[in-house]
């Protein structure tokens, strides 16, 4: 049977699964599950945060797929993926085009060789426009230094929510037929001659099993391997070391099958290998040549999670010491290759992290696991190199209303952003930029406000540059509370003139406890457990009726973006609360005057 390996890659939300799902769907191989995005937080986000293999059969061929998250906080996982398959399924949105996170998949793909299959999905919306959309990914293939034939990609159009797939926008079809005909057509077959020779074989991705420990995912590029076999690991320093393999799996449609042997152009799943890391060689003696080595991108942001010590603390989680977090955080690390943890202090732990939104997910999984926990302000890496200092620099692509555009540029000026281009198209304007990371730090939530909701913002990592100096962040000062207690309408009704307020009334509260910002900037002590002052005097208009703005409830990404220098995000099993790290005003004065 002939074997062909591919890579689904896209700008999030731009139908890659429910593609990948349709395929599944019509060639019979959905099984019970139901989705690639299985995992809960991606149901509810409708996003891909974990990269998944899935198989299909047709016409004899078995197609091997690979889904990959389309967020650039998980675009590592994509580098990786890269190196294992044959060809990739570039999918674009008809009517957004190329984004950031389809520049940066598309330039890997290009530098490792591969001829994408381009698809133009979502020809069905109104504001579709497949042909200015293939326009515009020709001219990023040419910018990205795309060779001749890598520029003669075929093209598909598609409809991935009805499973609809057309060579020709005239063309008449109702399945995705055409679809599998191009992936036969131009991808390549693996060569039956590798089975010959002797095993090499490197995962590109890890799993867990609670029995068999680390599993390691991915393709034989050589050779065949069996259950019980002996084999060598030879890492990029060469050094070498031995295994057995216990369990073999492959994939048929979502589910793991488990296989005595599997051969070269496979993409498999082996357990035994405890130690084994991403982009080493699995090979069958010891003098065989590594594979090239694959890289995982570095972390570009930081933060310490630390033991929650709020009075609140112990009430609602179920796994609260320094010692439970540290084993959940060495188990993350079995399969988490884009996140690094320094266990060096006793009961707080540095984490390194791809943005924001990587630790966020982390986060939210380990407090739906029972975890109780709470976190320090994201920080921006620096390296401090010979020549100076650097920091991560990343690129923002914003779509917005053009109302709006003067205002984005004034805000993201002020955080170090210059802009590299802007196009116009009717009402619409995209802005492209460039800036530090730690400028794009708590900015979303001030974009959403600014745009009133209707701009759109991506951003994906650029390098490493030089330090851009200083920036002037207008902060909105924190609304703390005074007092321990019940928060009352009454004086939420009081204090929302101030700022924007994260409570509802009958939510405890405790001394130092940040309960919502204050527009003015200036840091404010307040009591929300005041009530009203009671008297035997009623007149009419003595009564006002309490009319209470709805209070912009923290989620663990709103907090960890709004969040200043000298507080915790408090993150438990039931809610996310925030907090100074100093809890009474005399902790929080000696603090500032001792420079902590």
């Amino acid at each position: 049977m002939e074997i062909r390996n591919i890579a689904i890659i896209a700008h999030v939300d731009h139908g890659k699964t429910t593609l990948t799902d349709a395929l599944l769907r019509q060639t019979g191989f959905m099984g019970e599950v139901g989705s690639m995005d299985s995992n809960a937080l991606e149901q509810e986000r409708g996003i891909t945060i974990y990269s998944k293999n899935a198989s299909i059969l047709y016409r004899d061929t078995k197609i091997n797929i690979v889904d990959t998250p389309g967020h650039a906080d998980f675009g590592s996982e994509v580098e990786r993926v890269l190196r294992s398959i044959d060809s990739v399924l570039l999918v674009v949105d008809a009517q957004e085009g190329p984004m950031p996170q389809t520049r940066f998949v598309l330039r890997k793909s290009l530098e490792l060789g591969i001829r994408p299959i381009v698809i133009i999905n979502k020809i069905d919306k109104p504001a579709a426009d497949p042909a200015r959309c293939e326009e515009q990914v020709l001219e990023l293939f040419l910018e990205l230094g795309a060779n001749d034939a890598q520029a003669n990609f075929p093209v598909v159009y598609a409809i991935g929510r009805d499973g609809i797939a057309k060579r020709t926008l005239t063309e008449t079809s109702d399945d995705l037929t055409p679809l599998l005909e191009t992936i036969l057509e131009f991808v390549p077959a693996t060569d039956a001659a590798k089975k010959e020779e002797p095993l090499r074989f490197q995962p590109f991705n890890l799993g867990y099993d609670n029995f068999l420990g680390r599993l390691a995912i991915g393709r034989i590029h050589e050779g065949t391997v069996t259950v019980g076999q002996h084999v060598v690991i030879k890492n990029q320093a060469g050094a070498t070391r031995s295994g057995k393999i216990i369990k073999i799996f492959t994939f048929r449609g979502l589910e793991k099958i488990e296989a005595d042997r599997a051969e070269a152009g496979d993409i498999a799943m082996l357990a035994g290998l405890g130690d084994i890391d991403i982009g080493e060689t699995v090979a069958e003696t010891a003098d065989a040549e590594p594979l090239p080595a694959i890289a995982v991108d570095e972390p570009t942001i930081v933060l310490k999670f630390l033991v929650n010590n709020s009075p609140f603390a112990g009430r609602e989680g179920k796994f609260v010491t320094s010692r439970q977090i540290r084993e959940r955080l060495e188990r993350e690390l079995q399969v988490n290759v884009g996140l690094r943890v320094d266990f060096a202090e006793a009961d707080a732990f540095t984490v390194y992290g791809r943005g924001e939104l990587h630790i966020a997910i982390l986060l939210e999984t380990m407090r739906r696991e029972g975890y109780e926990l709470q976190v320090s302000q994201p920080q921006a890496i620096l390296q401090h190199r010979p020549d100076g200092i650097y920091e991560p620099f990343e690129e923002v692509v914003v779509d917005t209303p053009s109302a709006w555009q003067g205002t984005i540029i004034e805000r993201l000026g002020t955080r170090g952003f210059v802009v590299q281009n802007m196009h116009v198209a009717g009402d619409a304007v995209r802005l492209i930029f460039e800036g530090p990371t730690r400028g794009l730090l708590g900015y979303r939530n001030q974009f959403v406000i600014d745009t009133k909701g209707e701009g759109i913002l991506s951003s994906r990592f650029l390098a490493f540059r030089p330090y851009a100096g200083d920036i002037n962040k207008r902060p909105t000062g924190s609304m703390i509370s005074m007092t321990t207690g019940k928060a009352l309408a009454y004086a939420l009704w009081n204090l929302q003139e101030r700022g924007a307020i994260y409570i509802k009334p009958n939510t405890d509260v405790y001394e130092g406890m940040v309960i919502g910002n204050t527009a003015k900037g200036e840091e404010m002590a307040v009591n929300p457990t005041k009530g009203k002052q009671l008297t035997n005097v009623r007149a009419a208009a003595s009564d006002e009726a309490i009319d209470l703005v709805p209070p912009q409830e923290l989620t663990i990404e709103r907090g960890l973006e709004i969040m200043a220098a000298d507080e915790y995000l408090e993150i438990t099993p039931q809610g996310v609360r925030l907090r100074k790290q100093h809890l009474t005003a005399v902790d929080r004065t000696r603090a500032k005057r001792d420079g902590r």
